[in-house]
């Protein structure tokens, strides 16, 4: 799963820095709010890849004697600083630049610009639509790559849709960069049709209403996304159903009378935790019961490909 997290955020980095690039130069060169915002947007996720990429590399460190199950949850905490320091502050920014430009009777808008060096004059206008469009088009080859792999952790959870992967995946990093590549289709097109109506009516209110709309929604994405990162940073448990279906092979080894307490927890993405205190058939030897032990350990790893480690106490 590591790997094919790396290779998603990867490619959202490639998209992001050359967007933010493309991006800024349109700004420059026709004062749209709009563009400004999108490109306080693009270095927003192009700093997210950075810090998804140093979890996903000190996550992947091996267990030592302070941390013994490992860093897997490093995942987590740069998963959360992604929501909450960059697409938090890129929201707001991007928010703040809308409102003071609705708020102050419009913005800037060069309806010509001449490249100095070319010494060509062009409407500029078309700057954004070409850069628009071209980040359109990074953004769905990095979205492409998020989705497929969140539609591979579907299939093999049996999750229904889009909305039970984003409660129940492990996988906060590929969550991330889903969302991230998601906000970023949208921005472009809302600064896309704000960019458009601005030119077509001449009226500037459009192209700051839509600085202002996509602050707002990476803003919103934001709190989402930090929220679904603080279940897995405090320890969250499986699923009811899915640690019911656990449990249900416990409870049903050869040799188990009764199952005394049973508790699941993520360690890191695809790093399942599970806990057992079994209670045993009286008569049962030392080497038979570890015999037995062994083999609900299999059957649990064999059931939930997450289970990486298990602890079965033994009960009277």
């Amino acid at each position: 799963m590591a790997g094919n997290s790396k290779g998603v955020v990867i490619a959202a980095l490639i998209a992001n820095g050359a967007i933010a690039i493309l991006k800024f130069v349109g700004f420059l060169l026709t004062g749209s709010a709009a563009m400004l915002s999108e490109t306080y947007h693009s270095i927003s996720d192009t700093g997210n890849q950075v810090f998804l990429l140093i979890g996903i590399r000190y996550g992947a460190q091996e267990a030592d004697r302070d941390h013994p199950f490992g860093y897997g949850k490093a995942q987590f905490f740069y998963s959360f600083l992604v929501s909450v320091m960059l697409f938090g502050i890129a929201g707001w920014e991007s928010a703040k630049h809308g409102y003071n430009a609705l708020t102050q009777g419009g913005v800037h808008r060069a309806s010509e610009a001449t490249l100095p060096v070319l010494d060509i004059t062009f409407n500029a206008v078309y700057v954004n639509y070409v850069v628009l469009l071209g980040a359109i088009v990074f953004e769905l080859y990095a979205f492409h790559k998020a989705n497929t792999e969140i539609k591979r952790q579907m299939r093999i959870h049996d999750w229904d849709g889009y909305r039970e992967a984003f409660t129940k995946t492990s996988d906060v990093t590929t969550l991330t960069a889903l969302t991230e590549d998601f906000i970023a289709l949208s921005g472009a097109g809302i600064a896309l049709f704000g960019i458009f109506l601005t030119n077509y009516t001449g009226n500037p209110i459009y192209d700051a209403g839509s600085a202002l709309l996509i602050g707002l929604m990476l803003m919103g994405f934001a709190v989402a996304l930090a929220w679904e990162n603080k279940r897995l940073l405090i320890g969250e448990s499986l699923s009811a159903d899915r640690e019911g279906q656990l449990r249900d092979i416990v409870t049903g080894s050869e040799g188990v009378s009764d199952i005394v307490d049973f508790r699941t927890v993520y360690f890191g993405p695809g790093k399942l935790f599970v806990t057992a205190d079994v209670a045993f058939e009286n008569g049962i030897g030392t080497e038979e019961m570890d015999e037995r032990i062994t083999a609900i350990e299999d059957a649990l790893k064999a059931e939930d490909s997450h289970v990486f480690k298990v602890y079965i106490e033994p009960e009277d």
